[in-house]
């Protein structure tokens, strides 16, 4: 599909809510999807020749730069280090989500901010949710999967599915916005870290 104009998705007033005034991380960011939050964006590829960078040029006309190269479940920062992690559209493409939550987690002091594309408002309608028992045998296996086009979900939600995965995890969900107020074709969680 060819774009007329370049265009940009409007920033999340959820996020500015929470995270304003505060340094974070975001995992796989970009450009014509930005938070316009303070944060370094952290990609497993730290070139500007990716399918998906590639992609934000063809949105907006930029792609946004790469500060740390890493893989998001294995993040070469120290523990609390950050005030926040957020992503939007990224835990889905984790084989074991469990394992990217908990070192999110690890890393930041304050906030989770993630949003997840809802199974009836993406290209996953008409799939299963995938159960939590299912993730959670995922993580105690230990297999790592890599998606190499990075654009297969390994995972499908809806909020039911990831609050009862957040439950597992430990994690204490303050807000559910459903539909996001960013894209509009997922939903947000804001979890709060003790």
């Amino acid at each position: 599909m060819k774009l007329n104009q370049y265009m940009k998705f409007p920033e999340s007033a959820l996020a500015h809510k929470y995270l304003d005034g505060l340094k974070g991380i975001e995992i796989g960011g970009a450009a014509h999807n930005s938070f316009g939050l303070d944060t370094l964006n952290v990609d497993r590829l730290g070139s500007m020749d990716t399918h998906f960078k590639k992609y934000e040029i063809e949105m907006c006309g930029e792609a946004m730069n790469v500060d740390i190269v890493a893989e998001g479940n294995r993040l070469p920062l120290p523990d609390k280090s950050y005030d926040f992690v957020i992503s939007s559209h990224v835990i889905e493409h984790f084989y074991d989500p469990i394992s990217a939550l908990l070192e999110w987690a690890r890393v930041a002091r304050k906030y989770l901010y993630i949003i997840v594309p809802h199974r009836q408002r993406t290209f996953d309608a008409g799939r299963e949710l995938t159960i939590v028992a299912e993730l959670h045998e995922r993580y105690k296996s230990g297999v790592v999967k890599e998606d190499e086009q990075r654009g297969e979900h390994w995972s499908v939600f809806e909020p039911s599915n990831f609050n009862e995965l957040c439950v597992l995890c430990g994690l204490h969900v303050i807000e559910i916005q459903d539909p996001d107020d960013k894209v509009g074709n997922g939903f947000a969680f804001v979890i709060k870290l003790d």
